[in-house]
């Protein structure tokens, strides 16, 4: 995981979005230990207002462009019916 510093700086790519916290836990353990660089935007607002995260979006998987590819080969094996890929 970044900081919101370093997201600001680069252009994130986004990969998936989420609705709830526990559709995407297990990835981002996944993402961690293949150092992957990633954020979850609308995270923090989706725990406190959890019923309306389709309000603002969803929660979005957001990959440093030089990680998207292996990024991408891990969402694909973690892969479930429960979100929506964007590519």
């Amino acid at each position: 995981m970044i900081d919101n510093k370093m997201y600001m700086q680069e252009k994130y790519i986004q990969l998936a979005v989420f609705t709830y916290e526990s559709e995407y836990s297990i990835l981002k353990n996944l993402l961690d230990q293949e150092n992957i660089r990633y954020i979850f935007k609308n995270e923090t607002i989706a725990t406190v207002l959890p019923f309306h995260s389709h309000a603002f979006g969803g929660i979005r998987l957001m990959i440093h462009p030089e990680d998207h590819e292996e990024a991408l080969k891990i969402y694909d094996n973690f892969n479930s019916n429960s979100f929506d890929v964007i590519r």
